[in-house]
């Protein structure tokens, strides 16, 4: 329940002129302002339970669902717009069912007819170069975003950045799954789900160099303004790819944190920094992990991790 944004206004008559003054949301009974507005649009007076007022507009529906199907069969209503369309999910689509209104099936010359359509409609849904140009690169983010299971807000966040760089032509001269793939991985640091390069490169039709190097010629042109990755934020993901406990996690977070604030995190490689701490809170906490194993889920190398490991436990006086 929210509490109503409105004002009250009560008018007294002097002369031929109106004075109004303006009086704050109370109850008429208790005098108390804690009023609320419950799902039947109603404002109700949380301390006595008075009714102060009960004609506010629903903004609703005016037809009632009680499941999935009810809800579909009862809308009158699209999907709502999307940045992950070329056309925003604004045009129309034939279906491939060859079927009329009444669920019967259509003729044979009916059949061979819609599907000259059907061709068409999918040939005149993209206008020029650059329309298809951004088709096929929201397809690859797409198609990258389920291989790497993010939101569908990240989603949508590389596809406008993508959009931008489209507009101001950024893309001449680059290929469109380095630019696509290059703004997922903004869009990653951006909605605070990082992604390592590697991972990214893993799912991506582009290698690694290339992607960090368009990475920070967008970042540079559009004014991206991203902040440095936690490590913290690999900790679940690579612990919980590790089957590490709680206790595990907990204490890696610790000596991330310890160890950062004397500086030692400057210039290093965040997943490098998180598999590290990981490696140190088993040994603590008897749940030993071998270098290996974190190294291969964090895709570092063990080098990285003796490196880092020596450097935080002398910071952390653990010898």
């Amino acid at each position: 329940m929210t509490r109503p944004t409105r004002e009250r206004t009560r008018t007294r008559e002097t002369g031929e002129s109106e004075e109004t003054t303006e009086v704050e949301d109370a109850c008429p009974e208790c005098g108390t302002d804690s009023l609320v507005t419950t799902g039947d649009h109603e404002v109700v007076c949380d301390g006595c339970g008075l009714v102060v007022e009960e004609s506010n507009i629903d903004r609703g529906p005016e037809w009632r669902a009680f499941n999935h199907s009810e809800r579909q069969s009862k809308s009158r209503v699209g999907a709502p717009t999307t940045q992950t369309m070329h056309d925003k999910g604004l045009t129309t689509q034939i279906d491939w069912k060859n079927q009329d209104a009444y669920g019967r099936s259509i003729s044979s010359e009916k059949r061979s007819q819609m599907h000259r359509l059907r061709k068409w409609q999918e040939r005149i849904r993209t206008k020029d170069a650059g329309e298809r140009n951004l088709q096929f690169a929201l397809s690859e983010i797409d198609r990258m975003s389920s291989a790497l299971g993010v939101p569908r807000s990240v989603r949508e966040v590389a596809s406008v950045i993508y959009r931008r760089a489209l507009k101001d032509d950024l893309i001449r001269g680059r290929s469109i799954e380095g630019v696509s793939t290059a703004t997922l991985y903004a869009a990653c640091r951006k909605e605070g789900i990082p992604r390592s390069l590697e991972e990214i490169s893993e799912v991506s039709r582009v290698e690694r160099k290339e992607i960090g190097r368009t990475y920070r010629y967008l970042s540079q042109e559009l004014g991206l303004e991203m902040e440095p990755v936690d490590p913290k934020k690999y900790v679940p993901r690579f612990c919980s790819s590790l089957d590490a406990g709680d206790e595990v996690r907990a204490k890696a977070k610790e000596i991330i944190d310890k160890t950062a604030e004397q500086g030692l995190l400057s210039g290093k490689s965040p997943t490098g920094y998180a598999a590290a701490a990981i490696y140190a809170s088993s040994l603590l906490c008897n749940e030993k992990k071998t270098q290996r194993e974190v190294a291969e889920v964090a895709q570092v190398t063990e080098v990285t991790i003796r490196n880092r490991y020596q450097e935080q436990i002398e910071a952390m006086g653990l010898y």
